[in-house]
């Protein structure tokens, strides 16, 4: 065999060697990236829907904000009544 074609052989090994390493990085890759974009693509259908079970939440426990309110003529009308039943012995 000729000096010449012993070199060519080993520099082709390389070649392949590396085209090998590096196809399997990139299928390596695809693997996990593949699942985590599908993910991402669930999570965004479901965002709307999410969205708008929030708002629903907010509308709903708006009237909420008015319970302090509530609280306070709750305590003053019990006083009275606390009063009240005071002065008729009670």
């Amino acid at each position: 065999m000729e000096p010449h074609a012993i070199a060519a052989g080993y520099s082709t090994t390389g070649w392949v060697a590396g085209y090998t390493v590096g196809i399997v990085i990139v299928a390596v890759v695809v693997a996990l990236v593949v699942p985590i974009l599908l993910l991402a693509r669930a999570i965004g259908n479901e965002a709307p829907k999410i969205n708008d079970a929030l708002g629903e939440a907010v509308q709903n426990t708006a009237p909420l904000g008015a319970l302090r309110t509530t609280i306070e003529h709750a305590t003053i009308i019990i006083g009275g009544l606390q009063r009240g039943r005071a002065r008729l012995g009670g």
